[in-house]
């Protein structure tokens, strides 16, 4: 298996998920000949041409507007956003359609699109590209959200995505895109929804978390282990609807849980995690739950991002307060 970073690891998912399905359409802003602006298209123009993959107007509504007449018309397809904020300007595409039509034709047809688009911060972006929305469409019932924290997840959890009969977020972190690479296998394989992934076994507490915050938390396992924590790590992989049986056969285990999101405390999905703890496994746990996320205030222009955005201290910090009471 080669190594592979995430963005090599999304462009090699889209060509073979392409080439093994006619049905399936790329589109967007600047994903044709310029290969995106990430470069995660890059190439697919050449080899399948205008009419699998095009560019489109900036005009996020449009690019969902279309994506459920296209659904609906047999295709699968595959828009990219190329930053989440921009979402707000499509929010009734999303939320008020494509996530409903299942619902509103009584089971007799699907919209089976996969929505492309990217997170987070570390990277310093400008307003409104790096906002953590998350906890936002995970409230809308009907959508799935799926963010990797890893080539290896990108590539096997989007290929899976594009099969699924029903509208995926699929939210790629902007920091992980080229920082850390991982073995790929160079054949198509699917890794399934909705199940959340223990990337380190523990036995003293239970992070709970996604995205960027996997590694961030790893690291925090890895000093705490010094101090003899023993810290079990989840990556819940699909955000919503979260697989909440791993999280409670772990907390019963630990009997210490936090959780941990890059997103404000007021949103994300931490505060949902946490309910669905306190409410399955109260008489299992030892402490309250404790939790790491970023201030309630907008997320910071690039120059505050280091002091803004949560971190490995924060959560080894979080661990011990919540072990010692």
């Amino acid at each position: 298996m080669a190594q592979k970073n995430m963005v090599q690891a999304v462009n090699e998912a889209l060509d073979q998920i392409m080439e093994s399905d006619e049905k399936t359409l790329l589109f967007g802003e600047d994903v044709g000949i310029n290969g995106g602006v990430f470069r995660a298209t890059d190439g697919l123009h050449a080899k399948y041409g205008d009419k699998r993959i095009f560019d489109t107007p900036l005009a996020e509504s449009g690019i969902l507007g279309i994506s459920l007449g296209l659904a609906i018309g047999g295709y699968r397809p595959i828009p990219e956003l190329q930053f989440s904020g921009f979402t707000m300007e499509a929010i009734d595409g999303l939320a008020g359609q494509m996530a409903r039509h299942r619902y509103r034709m009584g089971g007799k047809a699907s919209a089976p699109i996969t929505i492309r688009s990217t997170f987070g911060g570390g990277v310093g972006t400008p307003e409104l590209h790096s906002d953590n929305l998350e906890g936002l469409f995970a409230q809308t019932p009907g959508l799935r959200i799926v963010i990797p924290s890893g080539p290896y997840d990108a590539k096997g959890l989007l290929i899976s995505s594009v099969k699924n009969n029903d509208p995926v977020f699929f939210l790629e972190h902007l920091k992980l895109y080229r920082s850390i690479k991982e073995e790929v296998p160079e054949e198509m394989y699917e890794i399934p929804l909705d199940k959340a992934n223990v990337v380190r076994e523990g036995t003293d507490v239970t992070i709970v978390t996604y995205g960027s915050m996997v590694h961030e938390s790893t690291k925090a396992a890895k000093e705490l282990e010094k101090e003899g924590i023993s810290v079990e790590v989840i990556d819940l992989r699909t955000v919503a609807p979260f697989d909440i049986d791993t999280i409670l056969e772990s907390v019963k285990k630990t009997g210490y849980a936090v959780v941990v999101q890059e997103a404000q405390r007021l949103t994300g999905l931490a505060n949902h995690i946490m309910a669905e703890i306190a409410e399955n496994a109260m008489y299992d746990l030892e402490a309250p739950i404790g939790r790491v996320a970023a201030p309630d205030s907008h997320f910071p222009f690039g120059s505050a991002e280091s002091v803004w955005l949560p971190n490995a201290k924060d959560i080894e910090a979080e661990v011990k307060r919540v072990i010692n009471g």
